[in-house]
């Protein structure tokens, strides 16, 4: 008796410690219970997360900056593999995060892979150099009238596997193709990388592509071995539309025939791109889709001509063979670049769906395109082209499931204004989603975006896809019997009309939003946000604006730089009072004009340093004072090569905050916060101040070790 009344409060703590636990334990198995019930209604969509968590293992690649955090986010996707399997691979929750976690680790390793396998030599150091080399392939600059060539040098051992040099046009050998070996002189680099930050770096491309130097070759240029092939297909077919037609409208005819876009003047180019129709210059879907429905049109009339093949042969099936290789033969006519690939693939499994009696156009079927694209050129997924690609695609189909949107477009039985008007309601709503899914990725690779593109697509979509096209298909085909006057005639007159609407829509008021720079997190919230909305079909999508909405106010609260050094030290520009920016050196090329201007978000002319309030300019230094909240910056920089006084630069530079050189300074050159000379900049890059902040962002922050910064850094040296 004693021994059980001393065993009563022990019993009575058991239970109370017991029951909380259980409390617990029912409570986490009701969020389990409702988070299968969740992932059970969109089970038709949880396959559209396997592309997704791909591609956010291959984006972490390039986010992280070591092999640390390459293996740690390929040990997260194996946990949660794990915890998928713990959970229960007969419950949909085990098995979406069993299968999202080997995707994100999957997509890590394969990049990591393909980044180590495409090692290759990289120039160390500028230099000239004779050499002979066999030409890999040859592309036209027509409007800067000079020619880029890939070269493979023979027998030259101290230069890199593949070579890219751009030689004048008038320098080059006529009919300069590949296969053709030549001999010329070079004045060579290691491929630049950024030259701020945010801007376009050429070293990580050329990395995947095997190019170790670029530069430009002088004459004279000697053919010493013509090739067998000659002129490739693609060339001769570009040469002959620029004889039929010329300047912009040729260049645009060329580039929907073959994808080369070397012949657009810059100014018709600027415009298309203001206008928000540059991806009418770049093969991709909307081309696709034209040339395989144009076949299969072509294939479906002249077979039902038969009566007897029209009752007894299975004609859709023949007319989608027809398509698939008429898709295939323009992939690889136009250069079979990534957004071509994607939308072949596409086109292709289109043209399946068809010939089954599916529905065809779905985002599986966007979804597999999109894996096909990552596993074979994963590196494309941190391009531009993939992402404008891609969400454009994405946005529209997800447009068209949605129910009210497909009742409202359905097909039915009315008169033909009231079909007209629905049909110009569905081109107006296809192209707003189109603009704000495209907004973010632009504003974040170009800095700027058209914000009349929606009303340029409604005229500009059609008249490409039912005028220009066919009309250039036919004048190519009659002037296989010297017929097709007329229709180059008529085509030149379309394109015509495309670049005024291009030059009429870019010149208005207010066409342009620019964006001088983004923060990686708020991207990848507004990214996530949306494919969020896209991918889900039931309440859950909602939530999506949440990330959607904090990503674009980080985004435009993100403030404008004070500051932009290019990575070399000559150019800097300075943001003023009013907003607007100024140049040291403002007889700078159009190209670094340019740079600046879109890295500053500054659409329009950039001002001279020496007109600036608070600037006292010599023609070798600047100096300039700028307020920001309560504190006065001073800011010196050097302009020329000549030679400083010593005792003088150095009573200069302990007066400034921040120094700005191409130089290489002496150590009594001592500011009081950043000497930003050849040697820091050597290691940094170009730089991106904030003055308010006093925060610094650089071009080799976010490089890390990836092997393309790890060889820039060995030429710096």
């Amino acid at each position: 008796m004693a021994n059980m009344t001393g065993d009563a409060p022990s019993m009575a703590s058991q239970t109370r410690q017991t029951a909380p636990l259980g409390e617990w334990r029912g409570c986490l198995r009701g969020i389990a219970d409702r988070l299968e019930a969740v992932l059970e209604a969109e089970r038709d969509q949880l396959p559209l997360w396997l592309p997704v968590a791909l591609g956010m293992g291959i984006a972490g690649w390039f986010i992280l900056a070591d092999s640390r955090g390459w293996t740690a986010l390929i040990l997260t996707g194996a946990a949660l593999s794990a915890l998928g399997v713990a959970l229960g691979r007969q419950r949909r929750a085990g098995r979406a995060m069993l299968l999202f976690g080997l995707a994100l680790a999957a997509g890590c390793g394969l990049i990591w892979l393909k980044a180590t396998r495409a090692t290759a030599p990289v120039l160390p150091h500028v230099t000239i150099a004779s050499m002979t080399a066999d030409v890999v392939s040859v592309q036209r600059l027509a409007a800067r009238d000079s020619v880029r060539v890939l070269l493979r040098p023979v027998d030259a051992p101290a230069l890199p596997l593949r070579v890219r040099v751009n030689i004048a046009a008038g320098d080059a050998p006529v009919d300069l193709a590949a296969g053709d070996r030549i001999r010329l002189r070079a004045r060579l680099m290691p491929p630049p990388g950024a030259a701020l930050p945010g801007a376009y770096d050429f070293s990580r491309i050329a990395w995947f592509q095997g190019i170790g130097a670029t530069g430009r070759g002088f004459a004279p240029v000697e053919r010493v071995v013509r090739g067998t092939e000659g002129a490739s297909l693609r060339d001769r077919l570009a040469a002959h539309i620029q004889q039929r037609l010329a300047g912009g409208a040729g260049a645009i005819a060329t580039a929907l025939a073959t994808g080369d876009q070397g012949a657009m003047p810059d100014a018709d180019a600027e415009a298309m791109r203001r206008a928000g129709l540059a991806h009418l210059l770049s093969v991709s879907g909307l081309h696709i889709t034209a040339a395989v429905g144009f076949a299969m049109l072509i294939v479906l009339r002249l077979l039902a001509l038969s009566p007897r093949l029209a009752l007894g042969w299975p004609l859709l099936p023949i007319a989608a063979g027809a398509g698939a290789l008429t898709g295939i033969g323009y992939t690889l006519l136009t250069g079979a670049e990534v957004p071509t690939v994607r939308s072949c693939v596409a086109a292709l499994l289109v043209l399946a769906g068809l010939s089954l009696g599916r529905e065809a156009i779905t985002l599986r079927l966007v979804a597999a395109g999109a894996l096909v694209v990552l596993l074979f050129w994963p590196e494309s997924l941190v391009g531009a082209s993939f992402q404008l690609s891609f969400a454009a695609v994405t946005a529209i189909v997800a447009l068209h499931e949605q129910p009210r949107i497909k009742a409202l477009l359905a097909r039915r039985d009315e008169s033909r204004p009231w079909r007209a008007g629905r049909a110009l309601t569905g081109l107006l709503l296809t192209g707003l989603v189109v603009e704000v899914a495209l907004a973010p990725i632009a504003l974040f690779h170009f800095h700027r975006s058209g914000l009349y593109g929606a009303f340029a697509n409604i005229v500009a979509i059609p008249l490409t896809t039912f005028v220009i096209m066919p009309l250039e298909a036919l004048a190519l085909a009659f002037d296989g019997v010297g017929l097709g006057g007329p229709f180059w005639w008529l085509t030149g007159k379309a394109l015509a009309g495309l670049l005024a609407l291009a030059h009429g829509v870019s010149d208005a008021p207010g066409a342009v939003a620019s964006l001088a720079s983004m923060p990686r997190v708020a991207f990848a919230l507004m990214v996530g946000g949306g494919l969020w909305i896209s991918l889900w079909k039931g309440g859950l999508r909602m939530a999506g604006l949440l990330p959607l909405a904090a990503g674009a106010a980080w985004a435009l609260a993100s403030p404008a730089p004070d500051l932009l050094v290019t990575g070399d030290g000559k150019h800097l520009a300075v943001r003023g009072d009013d907003g607007g920016y100024a140049l040291l050196r403002p007889r700078a090329g159009d190209y670094v004009q340019g740079l600046l201007a879109e890295s500053a978000g500054v659409d329009g002319p950039l001002d001279a340093l020496d007109r600036l309030d608070g600037a006292r300019c010599g023609p070798d230094m600047c100096a300039v004072e700028l307020m920001r909240g309560e504190r006065r910056w001073r800011v010196l920089a050097t302009r020329s090569d000549y030679h400083l006084p010593i005792d003088a630069l150095a009573r200069a530079c302990r007066e400034a905050d921040i120094v700005v050189s191409d130089r290489r300074l002496l150590r009594s050159c001592a500011p009081r916060w950043i000497k930003a000379d050849r040697t820091l900049l050597a290691r940094t890059g170009g730089l991106s101040i904030d003055l308010s902040a006093a925060s610094v962002s650089s071009v080799a922050g976010p490089d890390g070790d990836h092997p393309w910064a790890v060889a820039r850094r060995a030429a710096r040296q």
